[in-house]
């Protein structure tokens, strides 16, 4: 009667083996490691940076115990574990000396980090460990301001630009454009220049809405964005700025770093892990801009480079091979004037390309210098720290109108998408300043982590105790069930390789309330089937058939608060809504599904089965 059909004993027994499999890395700890990372934009980390890694310290007679190189879309990362942290800091000293001989100007970043210590053949079957929250692990948190009214600024000094080569371009006189404050103001010495420009500009400029009006005897257009552009103002700074800062937090070898927006200007950066305070302020503030200018390729700079001077006029710049180049002092463009960089195809050749879209003063510009200087090369420089770099110099084959730019030439798919990216985002769209700022150490991580593991233990055995008591086999079985919970909310976590915190923790304590209610409800319900009269073998059956219903809605409605917390909430709110949804699915497999087979492997094959071990039933009086 109470038999299970052979393939749901192995779901039971695979999801068991699963739960195991990937909650096993959580049980090793962390083994000190030492991470190597980009220090410039124009600078990769790839396999050749993990050989010459090694390399350094088998001269150096420093051993380790495993080396990798990791690809995270463009960005790359070598991570050189030890056996010990003071072989972990003599390992960075050794690297440090040899990839930055310029303390001065460091090519890579080498920190310090910490590395998950689970066997290499649970890494291979994509078994790690979830990673730790800044209040478990320790770290550096910061609040930082975004400048709004300095992003609106800016977009207003760029289309004063705009309306006053949109005038000149359709020949109307005009006495002055200039910004007024958060406004483009266009001043004519006619009311017919005033008319035929105000037609102009409202087909020209979309964004800005016109009023006419007269200061001073001086006829006057007044232009100020929409409410829907300054949204998409502000809406684009606060992305890019955090695009930015995602690329920059990577040289700092945190595991899982949180930038996320909180409300309408301020960004929340939680860095696990960092206790170095002064370096991350470093990265965060750092400013990078882009320069494009023309490159001199003459016999005479060509001489002077091949002799080691530079002429008047011109500068000398790496490209990213680290060949110089010899570039002209005037700046054509700046990256003011780029709106989108993207990867992708030439046309004709289908060779990779990058695809760049310049605003209404760039696209000007540009058609003028494509025009003028056909078979030339044109470099583009990224700045940082004072220092600039040639991302890429390719040869102008033509007039560019229209502000829509290929770069094309000797480059593959990657290193288009990654020229791409840093042309996209190699810089801040709008200053940032800190606000809030706290350090938290690890042993405070240490020490939550303690707390919270013996609160949930302690809870558990408790429940156990109390289940075995009251219940006999059945509370036996529902604490194995509970066991079971447990292994299959943690493995889940750990496959999604999800962030664990301190609210975390307690949505776990409450998974295993959750998860016992159901269970009760059931031995509750077996209980009433023997009251009533009820053979052993069909009281089982009823009550876990007839205590599913109730099981179900209570669980749905509490999911449904979850979902809503994970739709809304933010930050360690949401935080908990994960684990707490996560442990409602859990809980109601192990509770219905696997206690239900253990019961049947107990009792099932019992055929005269006169009692069960489930506690006192009361019976009621006559």
């Amino acid at each position: 009667m109470n038999r299970y059909p052979l393939w749901k004993y192995l779901t039971v027994l695979v999801a068991v083996l699963i739960g195991l499999l990937y909650t096993l890395p959580n049980l090793f700890g962390e083994s000190p490691a030492v991470q190597i990372s980009s220090a410039k934009a124009t600078v990769k980390v790839d396999a050749a940076t993990l050989d010459r890694a090694q390399g350094i310290l088998r001269a150096a007679g420093v051993a380790d115990t495993g080396a990798v190189f990791e690809q995270n879309g463009p960005i790359g990362t070598v991570r050189v574990r030890f056996a010990s942290t003071d072989l972990q800091i003599q390992a960075r000293d050794v690297i440090e000396k040899a990839l930055n001989p310029n303390p001065a100007d460091p090519t890579y970043t080498v920190a310090l980090n910490l590395l998950p210590a689970s066997p290499a053949w649970l890494a291979a079957l994509g078994a790690h460990p979830m990673y730790l929250g800044l209040d478990l692990r320790g770290g550096v948190h910061f609040l930082l301001q975004v400048d709004m009214q300095g992003a609106l600024t800016a977009r207003y000094d760029s289309m004063v630009t705009d309306v006053r080569n949109a005038l000149r371009d359709q020949r109307i006189e005009v006495s002055g454009v200039e910004r007024q404050g958060m406004a483009v103001v266009a001043s004519f010495p006619s009311e017919a220049a005033r008319e035929k420009a105000l037609s102009t500009l409202r087909g020209r400029n979309p964004d800005l809405q016109f009023a006419e009006r007269t200061d001073n005897g001086k006829l006057q257009l007044v232009g100020s964005l929409s409410a829907n552009a300054v949204t998409a103002v502000q809406s684009n700074a606060l992305k890019q700025n955090i695009t930015t800062l995602h690329n920059r937090i990577n040289e700092l070898g945190v595991a899982e770093p949180i930038i996320q927006q909180q409300g309408n200007d301020r960004i929340v950066v939680q860095l696990p892990g960092v206790q170095d305070v002064a370096k991350a302020k470093d990265i965060l503030g750092r400013t990078a801009t882009l320069e494009i200018r023309m490159v001199d390729d003459s016999p005479a700079a060509a001489s002077a480079l091949a002799a080691g001077t530079v002429p008047f006029g011109l500068e000398r710049y790496p490209d990213r091979d680290g060949r110089p180049l010899l570039v002209r002092r005037q700046v054509i463009l700046t990256g003011e004037n780029l709106q989108d960089a993207q990867a992708g195809r030439d046309n004709q050749t289908q060779q990779p390309a990058i695809h760049l879209t310049l605003d209404a003063k760039g696209a000007r510009i540009f058609r003028d210098i494509t025009r003028d200087n056909i078979g030339k090369r044109m470099a583009i420089l990224l700045f940082e720290k004072g220092r600039g770099e040639v991302v890429t110099a390719p040869v102008i084959r033509g007039e560019i109108p229209g502000g829509q730019v290929q770069i094309s030439g000797s480059m593959t798919a990657e290193e288009a998408a990654d020229s791409a990216l840093l042309l996209r985002a190699g810089s801040l769209a709008a200053p940032m300043e800190i606000i809030e700022e706290r350090t938290i150490g690890p042993s405070l991580g240490a020490e939550n982590i303690a707390k919270g593991f013996n609160s949930t233990l302690y809870g558990f055995i408790a429940i156990a105790v109390f289940m075995i008591v009251y219940y006999q086999m059945f509370g036996a079985f529902s604490a194995a069930g509970l066991l079971l919970n447990v292994l299959l909310l943690l493995a889940l976590l750990s496959m999604l390789q999800a962030t664990l915190t301190l609210p975390g923790i307690a949505a776990i304590a409450l998974a295993l309330g959750m998860a016992i209610d159901s269970n009760v409800l059931i031995n509750e319900r077996i209980r009433e089937e023997l009251r009533n009269g009820e053979s052993p073998q069909q009281a089982i059956s009823l009550g876990f058939d007839r205590a599913w219903a109730t099981i179900l809605d209570s669980n749905l409605t509490t999911l449904i608060v979850g979902l809503a917390l994970l739709i809304f909430g933010t930050g360690p709110i949401r935080g908990f809504a994960v684990v707490h949804c996560l442990g409602i699915l859990t809980s109601m497999f192990s509770s219905v599904v696997g206690v239900r087979a253990l019961a049947n492997l107990w009792y099932g094959r019992r055929k005269k089965l006169a009692s069960i071990a489930i506690g006192t039933v009361w019976k009621p009086k006559d």
